[in-house]
């Protein structure tokens, strides 16, 4: 596959940097996974399927060098549970009063399985809409609204059976 991936780089690089700061919060994490997302990139560009976005495809590479780095990092778990934010239609807002019930809230998204963990992650850290969520996981919109709905439902039924 023939690519000048200077022209990727500088047509996308602003966007996953955006899309990764949204997740993060934090500038200089967020620079450092866009370069390793486009590095990964550059050595995989061989594995992209061009009947798919480009844009789609770094979202992708971005977003689990992300997951991986979270899982690997404390300073990415510390900045998340310190900034960590639920969606205003969410109920479950009204227990977010203090750091207990922040820790209680990850406890429980932590406990989903997939889809569910990483949907809610995207819409809730990410701020994504379900439109750039379903592109993600190649399904529909009204699939990642339906499935974010099961994940609040399920971090609602934890809190319930655990008296939170």
């Amino acid at each position: 596959m023939n690519v000048n991936f200077e022209e990727i780089y500088c047509k996308y690089y602003i966007s996953i940097y955006r899309y990764l700061f949204s997740i993060t919060k934090k500038e200089d994490i967020a620079e450092e996974i866009a370069q390793e997302t486009f590095f990964k990139a550059m050595k995989n560009i061989d594995k992209y399927d061009s009947s798919k976005k480009m844009f789609t495809w770094l979202c992708e590479i971005a977003k689990n060098t992300y997951f991986s780095e979270f899982r690997k990092s404390k300073r990415l778990r510390e900045i998340n549970e310190m900034d960590f934010q639920m969606d205003e239609e969410s109920s479950i807002i009204d227990k977010i009063i203090d750091t207990d019930n922040k820790i209680e809230i990850l406890n429980a998204v932590h406990r989903l399985e997939e889809p569910y963990k990483e949907l809610f992650t995207l819409r809730v850290y990410g701020e994504l809409t379900f439109k750039q969520i379903g592109e993600i996981f190649h399904k529909s919109e009204d699939w990642a609204r339906v499935t974010y709905y099961r994940s609040k439902l399920k971090i609602k039924e934890y809190m319930n059976e655990n008296k939170l």
